[in-house]
């Protein structure tokens, strides 16, 4: 796992204070201390002068097994604190020197790791003193560890209905700790929300659909933070993406058209059919989930088995866009070119001639907003990108915080 996570003392429990210069590993035997060597300049250590007031430093953490989710802390008594690293084989720990002359670690720790500290010192009566002492984090397994993955891309462009979403591969119970630690900048800045779909998904999305051309970065600075039942954040991610332009496409399935808007601009009108009695289309806000130039479409999929009279298997329908989980896509239907701009005769598609499915599908991008009226089916909100179906106050009332 890698390390950006930057704590507050606000999410971690209170610190413990202990001497670094008598620290000791598990078998309580002292830790090895080089570091009574005098200062640069020659002057003797603190330990080496009797009429010195030793200067003592200690850290909060100690021996082996030292949580991931521990926060180090050096302090210096009887003088000031001059100097800290604390160095694993991965890199150093980030951290600085506080108000009150601690140092802090501004990360948290990595698992089955071990740590030097390193501490340079200065008495009041300005004798120097170096300590060095270490520490090893418990070890985690996978299955202790849940893993980030982040919707958009980074570096994707994307369409004003977009969500971002944030899934992970072992349960989160722990939901406000995790929350805490995810972070949606957008410039310009738009309000938003995150909104829990289950214990390994979590979505953000702005009050109304983003501005076109926004910039927005998505920080996911979840490593070592505890995510319940003895699991803990594993990587913190980063992403940058931006939104394109404003593709809002409108569709009626009682009129059987669908109006194509580009940032506020009516484009084209295309004539539609959607689903006919049995497979109604649902009515609501859709937003374009992935694309393929060629699908195979098999009745199977939805729940149509073989053999029944409404059963197909169709290998290279063009141009198809979905936009629920359930299998509605917007696609090319050279079959019911007939039929579109007067029936409803597919199985909850919405159908268009190659030509125009083409036109829209050029022009599309996954987050592309498709709303669609006309029908008493309703979408709802987890059948696809289905963020804007709820009122922006119920979908905040998702969020853990």
């Amino acid at each position: 796992m890698s390390v950006r996570h930057i704590v507050t003392a606000l999410s971690i429990a209170a610190l413990t204070t202990v001497s670094l210069s008598a620290c000791t590993g598990s078998s309580g035997a002292p830790a090895a201390d080089s570091s009574s060597d005098a200062s640069a300049s020659g002057s003797p250590s603190a330990s080496d002068s009797p009429s010195a007031a030793p200067v003592k430093v200690t850290t909060n953490v100690r021996g082996t097994g030292v949580a991931v989710d521990s926060v180090v802390k050096v302090e210096a008594a009887g003088g000031t604190l001059d100097e800290v690293s604390v160095k694993s084989p991965e890199g150093p720990l980030a951290g600085a020197m506080n108000s009150a002359g601690a140092w802090v670690a501004s990360q948290l720790l990595e698992p089955g790791t071990t740590y030097v500290v390193k501490a340079v010192a200065t008495s009041d009566d300005g004798a120097s003193r170096r300590q060095r002492s270490q520490f090893s984090t418990k070890d985690l397994t996978l299955d202790q560890q849940t893993y980030a993955s982040v919707a958009p891309l980074d570096g994707e462009t994307v369409g004003v209905g977009m969500p971002v979403i944030v899934s992970f591969d072992v349960p989160v119970t722990d939901r406000a700790s995790i929350e805490k630690h995810l972070t949606v900048t957008s410039t310009p800045a738009q309000k938003g929300s995150w909104h829990w779909i289950s214990s390994q998904e979590v979505h953000w999305r702005p009050k109304t659909y983003w501005r076109a051309g926004t910039d927005v970065a998505v920080d996911v600075d979840v490593n070592s933070v505890p995510a319940g039942n003895g699991i803990f954040g594993q990587e913190d991610r980063h992403i940058d993406f931006h939104v394109g332009s404003a593709n809002i496409y409108k569709v009626d399935a009682q009129t059987h058209q669908m109006k194509v808007y580009s940032n506020g601009n009516l484009l084209r009108t295309l004539p539609i059919t959607t689903g006919k009695p049995g497979f109604t289309t649902r009515s609501g806000t859709k937003v374009i989930i992935e694309k393929f130039s060629v699908k195979r479409m098999n009745s199977e999929t939805v729940g149509i088995a073989a053999g029944s009279p409404d059963a197909y298997d169709i290998d290279d329908v063009r141009w198809a866009m979905r936009v629920t989980y359930s299998g509605e896509f917007i696609h090319g239907a050279p079959w019911s070119v007939s039929s579109q701009g007067y029936a409803n005769v597919s199985h909850g598609c919405t159908g268009m001639s190659d030509e125009n499915a083409k036109w829209l599908y050029d022009m599309s991008k996954r987050g592309d907003v498709v709303e669609y009226t006309g029908t008493d089916r309703p979408m709802t909100l987890t059948n696809g990108y289905g963020d804007w179906n709820e009122s922006y106050s119920a979908y905040a009332d998702g969020s853990a915080l």
